[in-house]
């Protein structure tokens, strides 16, 4: 094995809380609603359903290279990181209170296929205000930046969360879409899209597709050491001015020509070559550097 690879630490395979110790600095997390506080969903248990000690996610404060930061991080190997009750008001709960406290950032560790179905309309208003809460945070002057490269990407509401934050970094194996390629082949039927179809997955909802589309701020290897240094040396160059009428009209423009370039497209593929790459099926073999230097110049 190559050395470099047998030193790396997966992002994608790692649980909510090895992605947490390896991002930020050594031992200064601490959690708030540790696993002695649990207070799992009252939902599943009334569903007779196996509920866990934090409810999917865990959160609390640490630091990133001495400056304070808050951090939120799903689990996706609990029910795909799927958004319930109590989930979602953890999650608010950090976010109010990033508000008052302010801290250098907020570190939203995304791995959700969206809201938990079991929970219904509770697992709804949830996502929605968490959407509010990162608003808030935002326009507090607080950056809340989302990192997704887990095995259940970002998806349905929480795939919204993620677009509402200040940017995302994000790695090849992390995917992020409105609706996932099963609810799609389920609605609109498998010749609309097939979810099986692993590659055509990548190809549409893959870390490099949404970064050559400008969906995503940085692009980084499957690698926990690789995402704290992506998410460093962002937040040390960050700034985000207030937004006015004038730059949100420029946003809706430059969404409605995108749509309008590539909304009748079907894969990665066909959008890849109408960005002008020369070898579109050359996309998913490059590494990371070759792709990053591939997406100087295109129109997004």
């Amino acid at each position: 094995m190559i050395a470099s690879l047998a030193s790396r630490h997966s992002w994608f395979e790692a649980t909510a809380r090895a992605r947490l110790t390896g991002l930020l600095d050594p031992g200064c997390f601490s959690e708030i609603l540790p696993p002695a506080e649990s207070n799992p969903s009252p939902h599943l248990a009334l569903l007779d359903l196996p509920g866990a000690f934090d409810d999917g996610v865990v959160v609390g404060y640490g630091q990133l290279e001495k400056k304070p930061i808050f951090a939120i991080a799903q689990e996706g190997q609990f029910m795909g990181g799927a958004v319930g009750e109590i989930h979602g008001a953890k999650i608010v709960g950090l976010l109010r209170r990033a508000v008052k406290e302010k801290p250098a950032a907020v570190l939203f560790l995304i791995d959700s296929g969206g809201v938990r179905l079991h929970e219904a309309n509770a697992g709804l208003i949830a996502i929605s205000e968490i959407m509010r809460a990162v608003l808030d945070a935002r326009a507090a002057g607080v950056p809340v930046l989302a990192l997704v490269g887990g095995s259940c990407g970002a998806f349905g509401g929480m795939g919204i969360v993620a677009k509402l934050c200040s940017a995302i970094i994000i790695s090849e194996e992390g995917r992020l879409a409105l609706s996932g390629p099963e609810v799609i082949e389920t609605v609109a039927g498998v010749e609309e899209f097939d979810s099986k179809d692993r590659a055509l997955v990548w190809r549409v909802t893959g870390g490099k597709h949404r970064y050559l589309m400008g969906d995503c701020a940085m692009l980084v290897e499957d690698d926990i050491a690789a995402f704290r240094s992506g998410t460093t040396e962002f937040l040390a160059g960050w700034s985000e001015p207030a937004p006015d009428v004038a730059t949100l009209r420029a946003r809706q423009r430059v969404l409605q020509n995108r749509l309008a370039a590539y909304g009748a497209l079907r894969d990665g593929l066909q959008v890849w070559a109408a960005l002008g790459i020369a070898e579109p099926e050359s996309v998913p073999l490059l590494d990371r550097d070759s792709l990053v230097a591939l997406k100087e110049g295109l129109p997004t």
